[in-house]
């Protein structure tokens, strides 16, 4: 018997972090240790940004 489709495996750590915060799971939900590259690229799919990149400027005009 196969596992359902909505069942998904372990993955890409970025593609996980988007994941979870589409489900409306928390930040600190990630499960990977702190300091390693899985959980950089899982933070940086639930911020759906890279870490090193700055936050934009404000704009203003606005």
């Amino acid at each position: 018997m196969s596992a359902p489709a909505s069942h998904v495996g372990p993955g890409d750590p970025t593609t996980e972090g988007a994941r979870a915060r589409s489900q409306g799971r928390p930040k600190d939900a990630c499960p990977h240790p702190a300091g390693s590259q899985a959980r950089t690229a899982w933070l940086e799919g639930y911020d759906g940004a890279p870490a090193d990149r700055a936050p934009d400027a404000p704009n203003e005009n606005g």
